[in-house]
């Protein structure tokens, strides 16, 4: 049975669902408040939904009947401030990104925030404890942000044959590892951030990953679309190695990762830096099945002309159950791509700009 697709947008949650061949929009909610993260977790058939209120501050809701109705959660929080330190004390502009625990930790959450904070919640988002040990690393003040002015968790990466390794994206901070439930981190080396002065290319703490994948059946193969270019890990994230092959870019912010294999993997091109749209004006998904050394494109049922729309981090999303993609743009597209992605239909030109598509319960 096929499931629901969750759309975050600008202007709130917009949930399709498959009917008679075709796909309509079930439901609505948080109508004109910008959703900014989402998770299904499919552990116990919950979905959250983070928001952005603006002056109003974040928050986080939870839904147990797949968004008929909601429960409002404290939303994560950093330690209240010793007197006086207030001006000075951070907080939390916006959820980034949610994830789920490992199989064996029901309850467990993270969230990414900007500034680049985790957060872990042990009772369904009940409660939120900031992780200090990522917090309070000394590299923190290379750290800057990357589309926002502060840097940001945008990826938590959770390897399910062990609930105890997590691998994070950071923009602009790098990518961190843990063995130990984020206790301690380790710094990914092998990146390279083209944008830097001479000598500063490889510096780990100032790479700038728009977005990490893991391959489910072999979780140490790691891929990532950084800003320059596309990376691989074949070691859990510890290193990285570049590749590239011939494509029409190497510049995007999208990558989902094949769940059984380790060798395949899809990405979304564009034109980078001040334009950010697609090449040529042709939206197009790239596919490699060999590791990187090759690419292939995949367009059909996609415009292939006079195309402005550009994907961010978390608006393309691989159902593996059924090998079905959802992809929504800036410009208020939402595509499905059939077949793995390899044919493509549009299934709304209306909407508000989607910063997050997931895929939800079988409808």
């Amino acid at each position: 049975m096929a499931r629901v697709l969750h759309i975050g947008s600008r202007k709130g949650l917009i949930t399709f669902a498959p009917a008679a061949g075709d796909w309509k929009i079930r439901e609505t909610a948080f109508l004109g408040e910008p959703v900014t993260a989402l998770l299904y977790d499919d552990r116990d058939d919950t979905l959250y939904a983070a928001l952005n209120l603006g002056h109003f501050g974040i928050k986080l809701h939870r839904s147990d009947d797949g968004g008929a109705t909601w429960t409002e959660l404290p939303a994560p929080a950093f330690p209240k401030a010793d007197e006086g330190e207030e001006e000075n004390a951070p907080s939390v502009e916006v959820i980034w990104s949610l994830a789920a625990g490992g199989p064996d930790e029901p309850g467990t959450l993270w969230a990414g925030t900007i500034p680049g904070a985790l957060f872990r919640s042990d009772d369904r988002g009940e409660s939120w404890s900031l992780v200090e040990s990522l917090w309070n690393r000394p590299e923190r003040p290379k750290w800057m942000g990357g589309g926002y002015d502060s840097p940001g968790i945008h990826s938590i990466c959770v390897d399910p044959r062990d609930s105890c390794r997590i691998v994070l994206g950071i923009s602009s901070g790098g990518v961190w590892t843990s063995d130990d439930r984020g206790e301690s981190w380790t710094l990914s080396t092998g990146l390279r951030n083209a944008y830097m002065p001479p000598g500063q290319e490889y510096d780990p703490v100032v790479q700038d990953p728009h977005r990490l994948a893991i391959c489910p059946a072999d979780p140490d193969v790691v891929w990532c679309q950084h800003h320059n270019g596309i990376f691989r890990s074949t070691d859990g994230g510890l290193t990285f190695t570049e590749i590239e092959p011939d494509a029409p870019s190497l510049f995007g912010f999208a990558v989902a990762a094949h769940p059984d294999d380790p060798e395949t993997a899809w990405f979304v091109p564009a034109v980078k830096d001040e334009y950010r749209v697609p090449v040529d004006g042709r939206m197009l998904v790239t596919k490699t099945t060999d590791g990187g050394k090759t690419m292939d494109i995949l367009s059909r049922g996609l415009p292939d002309r006079n195309c402005y729309d550009l994907v961010y981090r978390h608006g393309f999303a691989l159902d593996a159950q059924d090998m079905r993609f959802a992809m929504g743009s800036t410009t208020g597209n939402l595509w499905i791509g059939e077949n793995a992605g390899t044919d493509w239909q549009s299934l709304s030109v209306h909407l508000p700009p989607i910063a997050q598509v997931i895929w939800g319960a079988p409808a």
